[in-house]
Formats: structure tokens, sequence, C-alpha cells
């Protein structure tokens, strides 16, 4: 029904954004990422999604086209919300959510709040017959034992599993298959 939206920011809330359109203020739910990048004043266009309920209209906002198809194909998967799916847009971005439906890596999903390892597992089931692999995609190799190990360890020191994905991709190809190097190696990118 409403597919984009172009307006001022005129507040930005814990998991929202006041859009202004035409004078009137929309309150858009928007991804974490999308959210802490955007300030107040600042004139956006949203991708968006109304989700209509019997007793409200929710309007969800979003970057790009490939952000809202991810949250339609979860909103597609039977025990997930918006809130859940917008939940997965703020933790992980589309990139993460196909490598861990191709590579056949669901623990990736659980690691989102409110996911657990039973909703993983049906959001990969589900999204590999809906979701189509990006150009690229192959290269992406099924995560080794190691660097599982690495990803696990920086998200229990606090990164978020988008940063320690970037972290672990900017180790060179070259390094040594040693967990606590990798992780030294992975640690030294936010410095």
């Amino acid at each position: 029904m409403i597919a984009t939206l172009r307006g001022e920011i005129t507040q930005i809330e814990d998991s929202a954004i006041i859009l202004e359109v035409g004078g009137v203020g929309m309150r858009v739910f928007v991804p974490a990422p999308l959210r802490e990048k955007l300030n107040v004043g600042e004139v956006v266009l949203l991708q968006t999604h109304l989700v209509v309920r019997e007793d409200s209209l929710t309007l969800y906002g979003f970057e790009t086209g490939s952000d809202r198809q991810l949250f339609l194909l979860l909103l597609g998967v039977d025990g997930v919300g918006p809130k859940m799916a917008l939940s997965v847009l703020s933790t992980l971005n589309v990139d993460t959510v196909q490598r861990a439906v191709f590579s056949e890596e669901p623990d990736l999903l659980s690691r989102v709040p409110g996911v657990g390892k039973k909703t993983a597992q049906k959001i990969a089931l589900y999204l590999k017959d809906k979701m189509k692999p990006v150009s690229g995609l192959e290269k992406i190799a099924a995560m080794s034992d190691t660097d599982s190990e690495v990803l696990a360890a920086l998200t229990a020191l606090g990164y978020s599993v988008i940063e320690a994905q970037t972290a672990l991709q900017s180790i060179p190809r070259d390094a040594p298959d040693d967990v606590e190097e990798r992780l030294r190696m992975a640690l030294g990118y936010f410095q």
C-alpha cells in the first residue's frame, strides 16, 4: 500500500523514527543500523511495508529494497512476526543471512535476540527455497570451524555479529589456521 516515504526526520526513538511527510509525522520502525546513522533534520527516502492488524497500522522502513524483501520473506516464516523480523535485520545484514542459509549455518541466525535454535532452523529452511543467492555468494565458503570459534569469541566479547563478520573478513587469506592467532588478528581490526 505505501511503498516508499520521503520526508524529514523530526525525532529518533528507541526503535523507530518520526518522519514528517507533507506535514504529517509518521512513526516508522527501522532496523538499528539504519536508525544509528540517521540524524534529526535529515531528509531520507525509505522503502516501506505497512502491516495492517485489527487494532493497528504499523509502518516499517528500510534503506534498500533488498532489506525490505528480506523482511517480507521473514514474515512468511511460521512464528516470525514483524518485531522478530526487524530484530533479524537489526542484528544481521542481508549477506550474513544469505551466508547462514546457503552455507547451512543456522547458528548465525540464533544469535539474534529472540531467535532460538528451532526458529533459526525454521528460518533457514524456509529461506533456502525463497532466497536467490546474489552474485558473489559462491565465493563465500562455508565458515571453517576455526572461524566459527573466532566469531563466537568476538560476539562473547560484546561485538555484534556484523562487526565480528567484518573483522573476520579483514584477516588475510594466508593467515594461520590457529584460533588464538586469528582472534588476535580479528581484534586488531577494531584498533
